[in-house]
């Protein structure tokens, strides 16, 4: 999956428009995934003069949702209208100080009293008390909230439980990492340029950047796509580093020219495209949406590469399948998005505790409906943007047990999870990296026999 531009900060997005507006904007966003819609579909609502600062001001609510409900808790124990509540939430949120309050806060509150008196007016006298409240009560209001975990961690309990099953000794940190903005990572189309000569480019344009492994190009700052040379030609794409590793693990034993490669889950495309950049290959290109598959074949073709695409389900391959085996497979599976959560802050809060395994329930399925048709002799990569170890290593062992032919490759070696830290195996594989890259699970398999 290709992670969207991040977002820039409020500050600098939301000058354009009256601050009460946005805020309202962005109260009508948190309400809609407070009620489990997507953060995505609820910006798609607002209007285009005021999405691009809607975007930011939600991203930033959104990372510290769970510091705003504990302080609205505790200032208003009986929960105001939805509309009024997803306001309050919105202004604590930008107000709570450990998360460098992107306003002045008096005119954090006179802008959220307007907005109220815009949506819900009889509630602006409330809105205003409540929110007037805080700031004379600011530090033993956050002392008190900061006992209750949400308030801490900003994810939901069973969230959090989890990480601390999987990972004792870091599950602190991934929270932490979870809340903070991430980087914008390029990927060098292979067959336009490199690294270092893209970096050279942005330099002449005034862009500040970093070439990593590969292809991989880390700007200094988020930058709209229209900005970045050579874009609509081709020569560059958004994608995190960690992504980036899925398409060299596959081809890492080489394959034949015109080799038959499946991308099992494709859209929106960036593995497809990258596998595509860097060898000739024949590959299908599977998806089971077919308006996100669409996506898919604009990516290509805006990278002047081809692809054929099938909409339909790829563990149903009776529907789809020609018969003939593929050298590759990728399985880039459907799962919680547990890895990217800083590029989409609403995923924690839509997220439900039996979602997990209903997921790795899907992953398994994919993986046993595929696995038959990939050629002896060939590899499979399983990848999932998650940390949670259902969606990743405990998936492959169980796999590996149903399948006695299969054998994680020797070479080139599977990176396993990579956590979004500093220290992750991506990061420790080149040196200058700054932050850490997305969250993710990579294991490639060989057939040994059918």
């Amino acid at each position: 999956m290709i992670a969207p531009v991040s977002s820039p900060t409020p500050r600098t997005t939301a000058a354009a428009l009256p601050l009460a507006r946005l805020l309202g904007y962005t109260a009508d966003a948190v309400q809609a995934v407070r009620a489990g819609h997507s953060l995505n579909d609820a910006l798609a609502r607002c209007p285009a003069e005021a999405r691009p600062g809607t975007q930011a001001l939600s991203f930033h609510v959104l990372r510290w949702l769970g510091s705003a409900q504990v302080l609205r808790a505790l200032l208003a124990p009986k929960a105001p209208p939805p509309a009024v509540d997803a306001l309050l939430l919105t202004a604590l949120a930008l107000a709570w100080p450990a998360s460098q309050p992107p306003y002045a806060e008096h005119t954090l509150v006179d802008q959220a009293v307007g907005a109220a008196r815009q949506r819900a007016p009889a509630s602006a006298a409330f809105v205003n008390a409540v929110l007037r409240r805080f700031l004379r009560e600011r530090e033993a209001l956050v002392e008190q909230a900061l006992r209750d975990p949400l308030a801490r961690f900003n994810h939901p309990a069973w969230w959090v439980e989890r990480l601390k099953r999987d990972w004792p000794e870091g599950w602190q940190a991934i929270l932490d990492a979870d809340n903070l903005r991430p980087p914008m990572t390029l990927r060098v189309n292979a067959r336009r340029g490199t690294a270092q000569s893209y970096v050279a480019r942005l330099a002449e344009q005034g862009m500040a950047a970093q070439a990593l492994a590969g292809q991989v190009v880390r700007l200094a700052e988020p930058s709209p796509v229209t900005r970045l040379p050579g874009f609509e030609a081709g020569d560059v794409s958004v994608q995190d580093a960690a992504a980036q590793l899925a398409a060299p693990l596959l081809l890492g034993a080489g394959l034949p020219a015109g080799a038959r490669v499946l991308d099992a889950c494709a859209a929106p495309g960036g593995k497809t495209a990258h596998l595509l950049e860097l060898a000739e290959l024949d590959v299908l290109a599977l998806d089971s949406d077919a308006t996100r598959l669409t996506r898919v074949g604009e990516t290509l073709a805006r990278l002047g590469l081809a692809a054929r695409t099938t909409a339909a389900d790829a563990a149903e391959p009776a529907t789809w399948w020609d018969g003939q085996p593929f050298h590759a497979i990728l399985l880039d599976a459907p799962c919680s998005a547990s890895g990217i959560v800083r590029r989409h802050p609403d995923v924690r809060w839509l997220r439900r505790p039996g979602d997990i395994d209903a997921l790795a329930r899907t992953q398994a399925r994919l993986l046993d409906a595929l696995w038959p048709l990939l050629r002896v002799g060939g590899r499979l990569l399983y990848c999932s943007c998650s940390v949670f170890r259902a969606e990743g290593q405990e998936q492959i062992d169980a796999f590996l047990q149903r399948q006695g032919g299969a054998r994680v490759a020797a070479s080139p070696p599977s990176p396993g999870h990579l956590l979004p830290l500093p220290d992750n195996e991506a990061e420790r594989a080149q040196p200058g990296f700054s932050v850490a890259a997305d969250g993710f699970f990579h294991t490639l398999i060989e057939k040994h026999r059918a």
